[in-house]
């Protein structure tokens, strides 16, 4: 029986990726590289949150006094679905305010502050 690492499902974006940016860090990449990696890092949703996170927490962890720096967790939350009940029930009611207002039964009163 071997000990093999599992499977890691990966695309091509992400290993060209980690091979652009190591070209990067070690000073090898040429300017067509660094234009590969960036629209890579502009096209690919997951790769650009990466970029940023690292960003974010990697390179200010010699400032760990400040209050701004927060958990990972507590700054980037997770997108909640919608269960099917809930978006029914908000189409029905944006449907029922529209209703009241075209019927005039809702008037909205836009207050700017300054008469």
């Amino acid at each position: 029986m071997s000990h093999r690492k599992p499977l890691e499902r990966r695309t091509f974006s992400q290993d060209r990726y980690e091979i652009l940016i190591k070209r990067q860090k070690s000073g090898k990449a040429t300017f067509n590289e660094l234009t590969e990696l960036d629209d890579i890092v502009n096209r690919d949703p997951t790769i650009r949150e990466r970029v940023l996170i690292e960003n974010l927490f990697l390179n200010d962890r010699d400032d760990q006094d400040d209050p701004d720096n927060m958990p990972e967790k507590d700054i980037i939350k997770p997108v909640q679905h919608q269960s099917l009940l809930s978006w029914l029930k908000s189409i029905i009611s944006r449907i029922f305010f529209m209703f009241l207002i075209k019927s005039g039964i809702l008037v909205i009163v836009k207050s700017d502050g300054a008469i």
